[in-house]
């Protein structure tokens, strides 16, 4: 048996050490034979991240809608000083792909907590679904939540003047539509007393023209009423109904005369939903517009995988937001 008592005759019982500062208390030299030490490492991961999930942020059709929003937090071993400091970090709304339906908003969870880690408030947007609420609604409830995030900012400790929409696959469409149309239509009236308007957008392998999918490569059709882009037009022929698919083009809200927050594009080679070509579109009319916009192809990289999990990607985000938001 482990003889403990033993241990409690050669020591001597000792009162409790106050300190709150972990850095500050007593370092140990007890090392046992065959123990690996090593030196000192720093905490370079990032900040901590709190999670606060269900939070309602308006309800419409029939349905409660709500954020799951990342908060960074400062490490528990930070001094008093840096503990007590108040924060305002900048914020990205981001709306997850669904292809237009039903979200599940945990989908890239790793991604938007090393996101967090480095500083941002996330806040993951839950929109009402195609099949319910097709086009416009998902852009309305996008800049909705956008103003919901700014009107509950203190609760969430975000920089209301540094704030950026991204997204991606049918989100990124859905992030375009809300940072190229910001306070103007299509719109609703709830939380009208604060701006919808972002510093930046990003837009990862977004559509931007139903119309147009079917005449590069793809796994799908694009044009069928039961599809992603049929449903959004409520559940039509995107074909046979071109003008009520041309309201869904968000270059059709760009304009020479109102300005267009800096947005980032990326989208891989081989994706076989979205073609790439979609982003050359919308990169190919932003530059003849005059707008800037920052555009990345991820060779053979697919949908949403095979590719775009590692810190290069990581990188190119954290340095476009660094910069414009």
């Amino acid at each position: 048996m482990f003889d403990y008592k033993k241990i409690m005759d050669e020591r001597t019982l000792l009162d409790p050490i106050p300190t709150t500062v972990p850095k500050d208390f007593p370092h140990t030299d007890e090392v046992p034979e065959g123990c690996h030490v090593i030196d000192e490492l720093p905490d370079d991961w990032g900040y901590y991240v709190d999670i606060h999930t269900d939070v309602h942020y308006a309800s419409r059709d029939g349905r409660d809608l709500k954020l799951i929003i990342l908060e960074p937090r400062v490490h528990f071993g930070a001094s008093d000083e840096e503990m007590a400091k108040p924060r305002k970090w900048p914020c990205v709304a981001y709306i997850q792909g669904s292809a237009f339906h039903e979200q599940w908003l945990w989908n890239n969870i790793s991604r938007h907590i090393r996101l967090a880690e480095k500083g941002y408030v996330v806040a993951i947007i839950q929109h009402r679904p195609s099949e319910v609420s097709p086009f416009p609604a998902q852009t309305q409830d996008a800049k909705t939540a956008i103003r919901f995030l700014k009107k509950n900012a203190d609760e969430y400790h975000i920089d209301v003047d540094h704030m950026a929409v991204a997204g991606d696959s049918s989100g990124g469409h859905t992030a375009l539509m809300a940072g190229f149309t910001g306070d103007r239509e299509p719109d609703t009236d709830l939380y009208a007393e604060y701006s919808a308007e972002v510093n930046c957008i990003v837009d990862v392998y977004g559509p931007t023209v139903f119309s147009l999918m079917n005449y590069y490569e793809s796994s799908q059709n694009h044009y069928d009423p039961e599809s992603p882009e049929g449903f959004e037009i409520g559940q039509k022929n995107v074909l046979e109904n071109l003008e009520l698919a041309a309201k869904t083009i968000p270059m059709n809200y760009l304009s020479k005369d109102i300005p267009t927050p800096p947005t980032l594009v990326i989208h891989g080679s081989r994706d076989m939903l979205v073609p790439f070509n979609q982003s050359c579109q919308l990169y190919n009319y932003m530059k003849e517009m005059g707008k800037e916009v920052e555009f990345y192809k991820l060779n053979n990289a697919n949908h949403g995988c095979l590719g775009f999990d590692n810190d290069t990607v990581l990188n190119i985000v954290l340095e476009f937001l660094n910069k414009h938001i």
